[in-house]
């Protein structure tokens, strides 16, 4: 039956369109469909025009990144012509502005790259206050409760606006702020492992609450989540490093309890597969502290079997972690997971191949030894990557458009 409707092709992103037409033409060679349906298939869509030039909106963000950081840092020179109530009064009209003058050019549906301009402005603006005030009250400019303070405010922006710009600024602090404070008193490389872990734990269940929410958002979390757990790992693997023990805090305390709450939070409100992500974060936190804990002694001239075995045992565990990624990155259509994954396994490789083959050979010995540990490693990780990619049997596809959050 011939439609007597004509449909305007719908646009789609051109990375999307190019896979179904490469479907179509599969297809067709299968017999599926004839050449004509592909035809008409083919044209009921059209490649996506963005609306807005891609180089103007760039350079309005870079152009906001080095205004706001130009406040921060007018703000760490102190000043000293202006009186400091005068100071903390200037740089706080300067971000009622901003954040004020974003939200008006949102209303008036303004382009999004002026108003994401603005929200970052505004975003990076209330560090800059942040730190006035700090300075005007004798508080030292360097804590890390004032960057939290900051990273606090800048999330509470982006979640009521709905706007990224903000958002990503907090996540950006907030992880800075995640492992300092606890350690602000006292260095402790367990702690350490143990604030990464944890990390991991509550951006990973943030991005499960957010899936199909808030996609954006959840897409920043699970970026944070993989990489936290790649970092608790890579430090768990230094040798003794968790000789010193644990040093608790109220901090620690807190920072723990925020991530079990997390966890808890999308066990119950996203039950189902998903799940799964925290409670592999809760595996790496788990494992990472075990590892930190085996200690080997600490004389790199003498390398024995319990030395071999825990580097053996630490880059199978990192390994599996990496693999992991590249199997969540493919189920979420996240290629950034893939890539922080390879990257962080080929760091991890050379640096434990440093760390237990530097005492035994050197010269040009070692670069031999590690060329062949760092191949065998990439083989066995590229045909890992390979066999998942086959079993998810998941298309190129990019990503699906989340929940409409303010592009800027």
């Amino acid at each position: 039956m011939t439609e007597s409707v004509s449909l305007a092709p719908r646009p789609v992103p051109p990375r999307r369109l190019s896979w179904l037409r490469s479907e179509l033409d599969d297809w067709t060679a299968q017999g599926l469909i004839t050449e004509g349906q592909a035809a008409r298939i083919s044209t009921r869509y059209r490649p996506e025009r963005h609306a807005r030039p891609l180089l103007g909106g760039l350079l309005l963000r870079v152009g906001g990144a080095f205004v706001g950081t130009g406040l921060v840092w007018l703000v760490a020179a102190n000043l000293d012509r202006l009186a400091p109530l005068t100071r903390f009064g200037l740089v706080a009209a300067l971000w009622l502005f901003f954040l004020v003058g974003g939200e008006v050019l949102a209303h008036r549906r303004a382009s999004p790259s002026v108003v994401g301009a603005a929200r970052l402005l505004a975003a990076l603006g209330l560090g800059a206050m942040v730190f006035q005030a700090a300075q005007s009250l004798q508080v030292p400019a360097f804590e890390p409760r004032l960057v939290g303070l900051w990273a606090a405010g800048a999330l509470l922006h982006g979640y009521l606006t709905g706007a990224f710009a903000p958002f990503a600024v907090g996540v950006v602090t907030g992880v800075g702020w995640w492992p300092t404070q606890p350690l602000w008193d006292e260095q402790s490389g367990l702690t350490a492992v143990v604030l990464l872990g944890a990390g991991a734990v509550l951006a990973a269940a943030l991005a499960v609450v957010h899936d199909g929410r808030a996609d954006r958002f959840a897409r920043a979390w699970r970026t944070v989540a993989a990489g936290m757990a790649l970092l608790a790992g890579f430090v768990a693997a230094i040798p003794d490093i968790g000789s010193d023990g644990i040093v608790w805090s109220t901090s620690l305390v807190l920072a723990l309890a925020v991530a079990a709450a997390a966890a808890a939070l999308a066990a119950v409100t996203r039950p189902g597969a998903r799940i799964l992500e925290p409670v592999g974060a809760i595996g790496v936190l788990l494992g990472a502290g075990v590892l930190a804990l085996w200690t080997t002694g600490s004389d790199a001239s003498d390398v024995g079997t319990a030395d071999w075995l825990r580097a053996a045992v630490a880059v199978a565990a990192y390994a599996a972690l990496a693999v992991g990624l590249v199997a969540l990155g493919a189920l979420r259509d996240h290629p950034a997971l893939t890539w922080m994954a390879t990257t962080a396994l080929v760091v991890f490789t050379t640096f434990q191949s440093f760390a237990v083959f530097a005492p035994i050979v050197t010269g040009a010995w070692l670069f031999v030894v590690l060329g062949t540990v760092f191949l065998g490693t990439g083989f066995l990780f590229d045909r890992a990557r390979r066999g998942l990619a086959q079993a998810l049997d998941v298309p190129p596809t990019p990503s699906s458009p989340g929940t409409p959050t303010d592009a800027s």
